[in-house]
């Protein structure tokens, strides 16, 4: 796999290039739970290369998808995302189960409201 341009086989990164990476990303394949909930603030479709997960939300939610270990398969769901444009288009504008990227926002306004006693400017997340 490394030998093909387009697909990066990478050692964990840091969260600016983990971030970086998964705005970039087309598709990502992992095993790590916690890549499981950032990709999708991207819009970024999961396969998730194992049989079980802690984070079901993200299948529930259509976002990701639990693919296992068989190599046939792993092989055919990602083609299968990276070919099918409605395919991709259905994971990738999924509602994400963990938010919408705003909670920093939200807890500012929250705080400056507190203190300053200003009327809050953002009202809070409506989740799945």
């Amino acid at each position: 796999l490394s030998a093909h341009a387009r697909i990066h086989l990478v050692d964990p990164l840091g969260y600016l290039d983990l971030v970086s990476a998964l705005r970039a990303a087309r598709l990502v394949l992992t095993d790590s739970g916690g890549i499981q909930e950032e990709a999708p603030t991207f819009g970024t479709p999961v396969l998730v290369l194992r049989g079980v997960t802690e984070r079901p939300e993200g299948i529930e939610a259509g976002v990701a998808r639990l693919v296992g270990t068989d190599r046939d398969r792993i092989v055919e769901e990602a083609v299968r995302l990276l070919t099918d444009d409605e395919a991709h288009g259905a994971m990738a504008g999924a509602r994400n189960p963990y938010g919408d990227g705003r909670a920093g926002e939200r807890i500012a306004d929250v705080l400056v409201s507190a203190l300053t006693g200003a009327p809050r400017t953002t009202g809070p997340w409506e989740g799945p």
